[in-house]
């Protein structure tokens, strides 16, 4: 690492002039230890059960463009029908939502969240394919 200068402005504020080496393995270490905090942390929330490890396989699913709803409902091992009854809605109706025929009101989607013990959006799907339209 080379030396550092350091001089005070006309104004009194004190400036630190850096290689640009020594700047970027500067920026190297912060980065490093952001990744280190946010690798602790989130082995303290599995830890207390506040994460959770999931497969690759289900990844892979949603990846695909397979409904979220519908993968993590396979990953909690719910059938449909019973998924359904504890979002109070028809399984019928969770069918549309798991395949797209139907977007699901945000109670709903809500609902179904909560029985699945996710984030609301956890369940969100195929971003790019929704487009917001211009109804003016």
């Amino acid at each position: 690492m080379t030396i550092a200068s350091s001089f005070t402005t006309p104004n009194g504020e004190e400036m630190i002039v850096l290689s640009r080496k020594d700047y970027e393995a500067l920026i190297q270490r912060i980065e490093d230890l952001e990744d280190s905090l946010a690798v602790a942390d989130f082995e303290r929330k599995l830890a207390a059960g506040q994460e959770e490890l999931i497969p690759a396989e289900y990844v892979n699913r949603m990846g695909e463009g397979e409904s979220p709803i519908r993968v993590w409902r396979d990953f909690r091992g719910m059938a449909a029908k019973d998924l359904a009854a504890a979002a109070g809605i028809s399984t019928a109706y969770l069918s549309e939502i798991e395949t797209g025929k139907k977007d699901g009101s945000v109670a709903t989607l809500k609902a179904i969240a909560d029985v699945l013990k996710l984030d609301l959006d956890d369940l969100y799907w195929r971003h790019e394919d929704r487009k917001v339209t211009d109804t003016a």
